[in-house]
């Protein structure tokens, strides 16, 4: 019986060494060397000036913080240098790296090596190869972007985010960061789009700040960091559940008799084994240029956190990819499996991915930072208000951003914000933003009248608020936090929304004052106030698990799309793709090749998700179930025999019992089937096949679920075939 092989697992996990579960510990970069090792494996700006010509690292630099178009001998020079920097690393390839629409990373790996007659070779890389790759990717989901037979697609070099080497056991391979488009130039990626939106945040930001004398300022970024939680698991216990192996999430699972109700995990002692896996994964990381800054355990046993320091959100969502990249591989190295699933585990924490947004001027200015001058005031009053009305009035896309099958687990399980977007201030700028819009504000002095740039903001500490852990989207302090995201999810859409809809309010505002005859205190007042009057339903300070948050959301007419499904409709709304196409950042074509491909991802996660349901129970779990009933049955039989019919009713009523649980395990595995051959006759990336799966197939996986949990706390221990809660979470 398989239980046989969970049990074996059990004893060679148990009898495994920590200390001897890696070699690596010794190498890994001390205190005093890591200055000099970070970034020691990346393209980076020091490693451009110092190997580039003066006149080539100037103009590079041009095309990095400017945008100025790149020139094909730039480009050759550029190729030269990078070429002979990856080789003396040890790189004998290189690839374009590039973000597809399946949510993850892709990458074709080129030698250097090409002939020179007589049996001879050299090294070789152009600027063409740099610039432009072609790795066909015909297979990708295009959402309906080209057919299947038109199979050629262009990787396109994105030098705003540097090149790295990746070392592997035979050598290294220079790995580029791109976008992938069609033959066409259709966006057929997740960068690409937010590339796009990183101009038009940067076009409307610098536009309002010159509007408001700030005419120093030439370009605004974008910039993010992105906190990244997981679990771990022994890969011993994970080779044993074809779920964990297919779907990334246990599908069964009992609850076990003690999870996270102590919270004697979270922020505790790191064991020993998972230390010295999380030293050697940031030594990795740290190789790779990745500001890896803060670890701890998480809430749940087995959950834990990576967080990086902030930076360009270019950049930052390219490092957050390469974190998840790099967190498996090192995690399978000590024996272990990291779990990026939002919900691996049911009724345990799940994981999120937050994301802490900001925008800054060329001249290094924090626009999300209060500040402590009028000057500062005001374009913070104005970067702060425009923020506040792009959320209210884009609810649906900041919604459809973080939809996901795995999400759709977390978000509203008391764990995580719910599905409804709301903007947590803190107590003290939430009374900034009463006055505004009163045009009054209290002080110890009495009642004074509010002009902005000149005494708008109060005296603000750095920590403006408490934090609440509840809310979606949080200020906190200088930034905001997007909190929703899932773990797995590439935080490309959300970032590329969070520019978007700041963009467009931005120009609202700029529209709204030169309308007014420009910029006055005056006229910036008239047009804050009246917008902040307008959008302050979004505004929420409580508890957002609460059934009362709901019930008032819904009465301040804000969207609650709980479900994937749901929440997809409105990504493809004529209105949205206005807006995409207003700023660039999709055409109308691309928005809708999205909703498709969102909607079948949907669907197949799904899909996988149920014929493994069908799969571990009808040929792992029944027939273990089976063989308990078997054996209860033979128990009976010995205690009637021995002690007579009066001794044997114990034993008959487990017999009935384990097999009134078996029956309904079994009905439930046969409904599921019949819907599961129903809807995979439809198109998967029809908007239709999604909201089946969802409203018929879900329920029904979770009743099938809870027939198999309720044979696992029935079965005899040495039956049951897979790894329980109480063993893969526990013991590591």
């Amino acid at each position: 019986m398989t239980a046989h092989l969970r049990q074996e697992a059990i004893r060679q996990i148990s009898a495994t060494d920590p200390r001897t579960k890696s070699d690596r510990a010794s190498n890994l970069t001390s205190s005093d060397r890591l200055p000099d090792t970070f970034g020691l494996y990346v393209f980076d700006d020091a490693v451009q000036r110092d190997r580039l010509p003066t006149d080539v690292y100037i103009a590079l630099r041009g095309v990095i913080e400017s945008g100025v178009k790149l020139e094909e001998s730039i480009a050759g020079e550029v190729a030269r240098a990078m070429k002979d920097w990856a080789i003396g690393h040890g790189a004998t390839h290189y690839t374009h790296w590039f973000q597809p629409m399946t949510g993850s990373t892709a990458e074709k790996h080129d030698s250097f090596l090409e002939p020179s007659g007589n049996g001879q070779a050299i090294l070789k890389f152009s600027g063409s190869q740099l610039v432009q790759g072609e790795p066909d990717a015909s297979s990708f989901p295009s959402g309906g972007l080209r057919a299947t037979f038109e199979a050629r697609g262009y990787t396109a070099w994105d030098p705003t985010s540097p090149a790295f080497v990746r070392k592997g056991p035979g050598g290294g391979t220079l790995t580029i960061p791109t976008a992938f488009c069609s033959w066409r130039g259709e966006a057929l990626d997740k960068k690409t789009p937010l590339l796009r939106s990183c101009e038009a945040v940067s076009k409307a930001s610098v536009r309002i700040l010159n509007l408001i004398g700030e005419t120093d300022v030439k370009r605004v970024n974008a910039q993010a960091g992105c906190e990244q939680e997981y679990f771990l698991v022994d890969r011993e216990f994970y080779k044993l559940r074809p779920d964990l192996i297919a779907c990334n999430r246990t599908v069964f699972g009992a609850a076990p008799y003690k999870g996270q109700e102590f919270d004697d995990h979270y922020f505790g002692n790191i064991s020993p084994r998972v230390l010295e896996f999380m030293q050697d994964l940031e030594h990795e990381l740290w190789l790779l240029g990745v500001p890896a800054k803060t670890r701890h355990n998480e809430v749940a046993p087995g959950q834990f956190e990576l967080a990086p320091i902030y930076q360009g959100i270019s950049v930052s969502v390219d490092q957050n990819m390469l974190t998840m990249e790099v967190l498996r591989e090192v995690a399978a190295r000590h024996g272990m499996a990291a779990l990026m699933h939002e919900k691996p585990f049911a009724g345990l924490n799940g994981s999120g991915k937050h994301l802490n947004f900001s925008v800054a001027t060329d001249t290094g200015r924090n626009l999300f930072d209060p500040g402590q001058t009028p000057h500062k005031n005001l374009s913070f009053i104005l970067f702060l208000t425009a923020f506040i009305r792009g959320c209210d009035k884009h609810q649906d896309i900041l919604r459809a951003s973080i939809a996901s099958a795995g999400n759709d687990h977390r978000l509203g399980a008391n764990e995580a914000p719910p599905a409804i977007l709301s903007l947590f201030l803190g107590s003290q700028l939430e009374g900034v933003v009463k006055a505004l819009i009163d045009g009054t504000v209290t002080t110890p002095r009495g009642v004074e009248t509010v002009r902005l740039g000149v005494d708008a903001l109060p005296n603000l500490p750095k920590d403006v608020s408490d934090r609440n852990r509840t809310s979606p989207m949080a200020f906190t302090g200088n930034k905001f936090e997007f909190r929703a995201l899932g773990s797995e999810q590439s935080a490309a859409y959300p970032a590329t929304f969070l520019n978007l809809i700041l963009a467009e309010s931005l120009d609202y505002l700029s529209d709204k004052i030169e309308r007014l005859g420009g910029f006055t205190d005056g006229n910036a007042q008239t047009v804050v106030s009246a917008c902040l009057r307008q959008h302050s339903r979004i505004l929420f300070s409580g508890d957002n698990y609460t059934a009362e948050w709901t019930a008032e959301a819904k009465e301040r007419g804000l969207l609650n799309r709980p479900t994937t499904p749901e929440a997809l409709q409105d990504w493809a709304m004529s209105s949205n793709v206005e807006l995409f196409e207003k700023y660039g950042v999709f055409s109308r074509s691309e928005a809708e090749s999205r909703f498709h491909v969102q909607n079948e991802t949907y669907a197949n996660k799904i899909k996988v998700e149920a014929r493994a349901c069908l799969d571990i129970a009808d040929t792992m779990v029944l027939p273990a179930a089976v063989s308990y009933q078997l054996r209860a049955a033979e128990a009976a039989e010995k205690v009637k025999d021995l002690l007579g019919a009066d001794a044997v009713a114990p034993q008959l009523e487990n017999l009935a019992h384990i097999t009134e649980r078996i029956s309904i395990a079994r009905n439930a595995s046969h409904l599921l089937r019949e819907e599961v051959s129903q809807v995979e006759s439809l198109d998967q990336g029809d908007a239709e096949a999604a909201t089946i799966f969802c409203e018929q197939v879900v329920p029904v996986m979770g009743d099938l679920r809870a027939a198999i949990d309720a044979l696992e706390i029935t079965v005899d221990d040495d039956l049951w075939p897979l790894p329980k809660y109480r063993e893969m979470l526990f013991v590591l």
